[in-house]
């Protein structure tokens, strides 16, 4: 009976969320207090989400101060620098282009958001592309692939969802997958040169150099009136070694995350913002991008609480671990991680996360597999390399938005290379022992 309201619960979870009947925000609280009600739980439902909550609390602190945080030095224009000088170096090469795109959006995206990687990198480099009459297809997919690469960071959606899901703590959950990140970084550099190896021989080195002639000076992203008002441009240096203190304490395990990024909030605002109106400004300015994100994980922490709590998660994943032949167990890592990033264009992040992954964690638990290698798996590619294709997420149609194609178009070109970078981060995890064959 609790196996069959648990699929119930997921499945309509699932309906509602990708059918846009409810917010996640509504759908994460709503259906699974219901079906607990059903299953007559009634006087215990408020301890089931107290003990959800208290769970996912550092998760989300640590999400609502990330945000924060970076949001504050990007209004500095910590990455102006950066940009203008990576801007500066490509020229007009285009192998030198499409590796510039890979580092760039690699950068910007060190806040986790792929609207912000989008909106920065794109208009940056497009009328380079543009003027050399290079395929504006192969700016949208290296921007795709360093972002969606990049997108596991432990600041970011899938990363936190995933923690909060099964009740990991991020250090546990991203450290081991350093190294993997790290090569599956190499691969988009790799990829970014082949394309703009190709993009060279068809345009003719000597067509590309012309199509440059008399362009001394390189693409300069002009900024608003309101954005030169926030920036503080002789902040650069104490703001990049605040990045490199805060996520270094992070990644040592000095402190824990959430107190990282508070801390190096209350740094960022002091350093730029001294004025107290301007820090309420900018705080105003990012509350609702953290807001809402944040909700969502309580909203997380109730569901699973409930879940857990009734014993639903428990017996589903009796009944799956049930199904699943003893002999295939171990590899269901890996195959989860061969997967993931088609399970983007299938499953929206918080449906995914939230109602699939724990059963199939629960299921692997009960096979021997540790809930941290399905945790690992899923962020081989769901939501994660797959999240610049999938039509689940409003970043994708802002991406192809800005690059001025076709979602159809960016999918057939883009997809085989995520696709090809997310196995590839699963072979290699499979190599470094993150989770066996």
């Amino acid at each position: 009976m609790l196996a069959l309201l648990g699929f119930i619960t997921i499945f309509a979870l699932l309906v509602v969320i990708l059918g846009k009947k409810m917010s996640a925000l509504v759908a994460l609280i709503a259906i699974p207090v219901l079906t607990a009600l059903l299953a007559g739980f009634g006087a215990e439902i408020g301890g089931f989400i107290t003990t959800g909550i208290k769970a996912i609390a550092p998760i989300a602190g640590m999400l609502l101060f990330a945000i924060l945080f970076f949001g504050i030095l990007t209004d500095a224009g910590m990455l102006d620098p950066i940009v203008n000088r990576i801007l500066k170096v490509v020229g007009t090469n285009p192998v030198r282009i499409t590796l510039g795109t890979a580092m760039l959006a690699a950068i910007v995206h060190l806040d986790g958001s792929g609207a912000v990687t989008f909106l920065v990198t794109v208009p940056a480099l497009l009328p380079l592309y543009i003027k050399l009459n290079m395929d504006k297809r192969i700016l949208a997919c290296i921007v795709a692939m360093a972002a969606g690469v990049a997108n596991a960071l432990p600041w970011g959606g899938p990363t936190l969802r995933a923690s909060a899901a099964l009740h990991i703590p991020i250090s546990e959950l991203y450290l081991p997958m350093v190294p993997v990140q790290i090569c599956g970084m190499l691969f988009v550099f790799g990829c970014a040169w082949m394309l703009g190896r190709r993009e060279q021989r068809r345009l003719g080195l000597a067509n590309a150099v012309a199509a440059g002639a008399g362009a001394d000076t390189h693409h300069v992203r002009e900024l608003g009136e309101e954005e030169l008002k926030l920036r503080r441009p002789g902040r650069f240096i104490p703001n990049v070694l605040l990045v490199l203190l805060v996520l270094g304490t992070m990644i040592s395990n000095v402190l824990d995350p959430v107190v990282c990024f508070m801390l190096g909030t209350v740094l960022a605002l002091v350093l730029n913002y001294p004025n107290v109106a301007e820090q309420r400004a900018r705080v105003d300015a990012h509350a609702k991008a953290a807001l809402m994100m944040a909700s969502i994980l309580f909203a997380a922490g109730a569901f699973t609480g409930i879940m857990k709590g009734t014993g639903m998660l428990a017996a589903m994943a009796k009944l799956v671990a049930a199904s699943i032949p003893a002999g295939l167990a171990t590899h269901l890592p890996f195959v989860t991680g061969l997967v993931s990033m088609p399970l983007s264009l299938l499953f929206d992040p918080d449906s995914f996360y939230f109602g699939v992954l724990p059963v199939l964690a629960e299921a692997g638990t009960a096979l021997g597999v540790p809930a941290v290698q399905m945790g690992q798996a899923a962020l081989m590619g769901q939501m994660t390399t797959g999240f610049p294709v999938s039509p689940l997420t409003p970043a994708t149609f802002l991406l192809v938005g800005l690059v001025g194609i076709d979602l159809a178009e960016h999918q057939r070109f883009t997809i085989p290379f995520l696709f090809a970078a997310s196995v590839f981060m699963t072979c290699v995890s499979v190599l470094f022992g993150l989770f066996p064959l």
